[in-house]
């Protein structure tokens, strides 16, 4: 027969002392602190595994995608000059076209954007500098929702540039900031030169059978 433990048992406190009952409560308290730091390490355990896996799949998949954009960049490119040189282009140096096959069509659509200079990566550079001495004084460090916005507005688009309209919303944070380092930051950005480059996109449609034109998007959030 199983023996009971202490805490299986009817027990009589008159019994016990005040320091014994002292004890018990600490050995209680023990228990259940021991419990909930197992509980929660099996909880981060099973959090990290399903991360890991995620992880996992993510890079891999985002390593195709940019493999794809470079192979469609260099396809189309491609037919484009092809299709120069057989004077299929309504006009000089156009970019934009559109490819169609069976129920399989391809849309190449360029569009001018503006861009920052090389003084913009300084800038950048300066800037990350700053939000993470900034942080380094606050009670929820990299979780401080400031800290969370500038870095996104930092994050650079699929041809590696800084995107101009996130760097000019880090312009309406110089007031919240209140300091110098960060508004010369700014100024490094307002002062880098504005040129225009020329931004392609990729748009994707099958027929269906209906006859209509539906789009295909290799995007996750479009599935």
């Amino acid at each position: 027969m199983q023996e009971k433990t202490l805490s299986d048992q009817a027990i009589d406190l008159t019994k016990f002392s005040a320091a014994h009952l002292e004890k018990l409560l600490e050995q209680k308290r023990q228990q259940e602190h021991d419990e909930k730091i197992r509980q929660r390490e099996v909880y981060q355990g099973i959090r990290a595994e399903v991360v890991l896996k995620i992880e996992q799949q993510v890079r891999v998949v985002t390593e195709n995608v940019r493999g794809l954009f470079a192979f469609v960049s260099d396809e189309t490119e491609a037919f484009r000059k092809v299709m120069e040189e057989y004077g299929q282009l309504r006009f000089d140096n156009q970019l934009s076209f559109t490819l169609q096959e069976g129920n399989f069509k391809i849309e190449v659509k360029t569009n001018k954007v503006k861009k920052f200079d090389e003084r913009a990566d300084v800038a950048a550079a300066r800037l990350i500098e700053f939000l993470r001495n900034w942080i380094a004084g606050k009670e929820k460090g990299t979780d401080n929702p400031m800290y969370q916005l500038a870095m996104t507005l930092l994050e650079r688009n699929k041809y590696g540039d800084l995107d101009y309209k996130s760097i000019s919303k880090l312009y309406d944070l110089e007031e919240q900031f209140n300091d110098n380092d960060y508004s010369e930051t700014m100024s490094l950005f307002r002062e880098s030169h504005l040129v225009e480059t020329t931004a392609t996109n990729f748009y994707f449609s099958e027929k269906n059978d209906m006859g209509v034109w539906k789009k295909l998007e290799p995007s996750f959030n479009r599935l």
